[in-house]
């Protein structure tokens, strides 16, 4: 990060100093609220969670050489600097806050029910062909990940590539005050979290809450073929930029061509002008990943070709649709989460194998009283589309077994298990050589083991 004086740390967290004048205009090298992360120089916000106090490692991060350390409590007779606020959460958002606007940098929000995390990698993909791109790691999406993520913008970033997830009302507002997009991309408005925000029209309200801190002539990029994304007239004086499969669209897939598990092609249609695409990873909702990534690179300024070698050059990552060839089987690792928008793309993916096809899928949680009817759609769904054998684990997932088994033409075999250990005991007698497996469940359900048994 750009180095802060304490005094500036202090006037910004609204928090009293405690400590030397030599140390008031000393600067920090770095911020966490993990100790196991402190580096000498470092700035500690200690934060009270659910399972451990941050205060309580205030002194042993302060002899690793910590620079000061934010407190929610007095520290009599301390011997080291700290800073003495109200709330240390509260305290770390308005640090970022402060961070970002003293920041000359891009910075594009990508939210979504579905695929955040697909489309944040596309996004980052293409725009590293011309600059040097901070993006959100793993899950630190949330009002703590995304000012972490913020502090990690060093001056030699240009565009900053930051993920915002949401689960209640109200989520939106801090993390959109703290990125400050430039761009604003919103993937699709689909089922996730709506036992807390009650329906997808109160989904759409939260996530276009992202639109109240964009920058003075930012620009929106919306999936124009989602049904509640397309109503979106504009915001202020800026209008949309919608992208989809319809030729109406400003822009727009076609030709699209499946190349298996290898991926898919496609011409992607834009101001007067044709990109012949090549997305590296299967599934038909990664064309809408890439004509994101298309939307942005073209708002920001990257030729043609820049934008179609980011698309072709996307790598994916461990638990979201990561193809893995080991001991004989072909693994679709999509494991980090699910839903069931979600589940059928990527059951839609497992379509492509012309091998045998296995789905191995746990519980959706967070889907409030609709969650039994929606688990069993998923089963009808893979039955429907004709996956060899359907593979349920857990409570909730008995509703997928039921869904498949009703389907009157389904050909395939469904089992269910209650527990991850009942199917490790019979996984050997079900999982042939040559099986193409898809593996899929809320994060909840740690199906990260089952990966590691195949």
């Amino acid at each position: 990060m750009k180095h802060m004086s304490l005094k500036e740390i202090a006037v910004a967290c609204g928090g009293v100093y405690y400590g030397s004048e030599e140390a008031y205009h000393q600067e920090v090298t770095g911020v966490a609220i993990d100790s196991r992360k402190v580096e000498p120089g470092f700035l500690f916000v200690a934060v009270r969670g659910a399972r451990v106090d941050g205060h309580v490692f205030i002194p042993q991060v302060m002899e690793k050489g910590a620079l000061c350390a934010i407190s929610e409590k007095r520290i009599e007779e301390a011997s080291y600097p700290y800073i003495l606020v109200n709330s240390s959460l509260q305290a770390l958002k308005d640090l970022a806050e402060h961070y970002r606007k003293s920041l000359n940098i891009k910075v594009v929000g990508i939210t979504g029910s579905v695929g955040k995390t697909s489309t944040k990698e596309m996004i980052a993909s293409v725009l590293s062909q011309k600059y040097k791109v901070l993006k959100t790691e793993g899950n630190f999406n949330n009002e703590i990940g995304l000012p972490l993520t913020v502090f990690n913008i060093r001056e030699e970033h240009q565009i900053a590539v930051l993920e915002m997830g949401i689960s209640h009302f109200g989520d939106m507002e801090p993390l959109a005050k703290i990125a400050r997009p430039d761009i604003c991309v919103i993937s699709n408005i689909g089922l996730a979290h709506i036992e807390a925000l009650k329906s997808r029209d109160g989904i759409l309200k939260e996530k276009t809450d992202m639109f109240r801190f964009i920058t003075p002539n930012g620009t929106i990029i919306l999936n124009g073929d989602d049904d509640k994304l397309s109503t979106v007239t504009q915001y202020k004086q800026i209008k949309p930029i919608f992208f989809g499969l319809n030729d109406q669209l400003e822009v727009y897939a076609d030709h699209i061509q499946s190349l298996g598990l290898k991926g898919t092609a496609c011409q992607v249609h834009l101001e007067g002008r044709t990109l012949d695409l090549t997305i590296p990873i299967p599934g038909p909702h990664m064309v809408y990943n890439a004509l994101a990534g298309v939307c942005v690179g073209a708002a920001l300024g990257l030729s043609d070709k820049e934008i179609c070698q980011g698309v072709a050059n996307l790598v994916p990552i461990s638990g979201r649709n990561n193809l893995i060839e080991k001991h004989g089987l072909t693994i679709l690792d999509d494991c980090y989460n699910a839903n069931p928008v979600s589940m059928k793309a990527s059951l839609e993916v497992l379509t492509c194998a012309n091998t045998r096809k296995v789905a191995i899928l746990g519980d959706m949680f967070e889907l409030g009283k609709e969650e039994r009817s929606l688990h069993r759609e998923v089963g009808e769904f893979a039955a429907q589309k004709g996956i060899d054998l359907i593979i349920s684990i857990g409570e909730l997932s008995k509703a997928i077994h039921e869904g498949a088994i009703s389907v009157p033409d389904f050909k395939g075999t469904a089992l269910h298990f209650d527990s991850k250990d009942a199917f490790f005991a019979e996984m050997s007698n079900i999982i042939k050589e040559n099986d193409t497996i898809l593996v899929k469940a809320s994060h909840g359900m740690e199906f990260p083991e089952i990966i590691e048994r195949l």
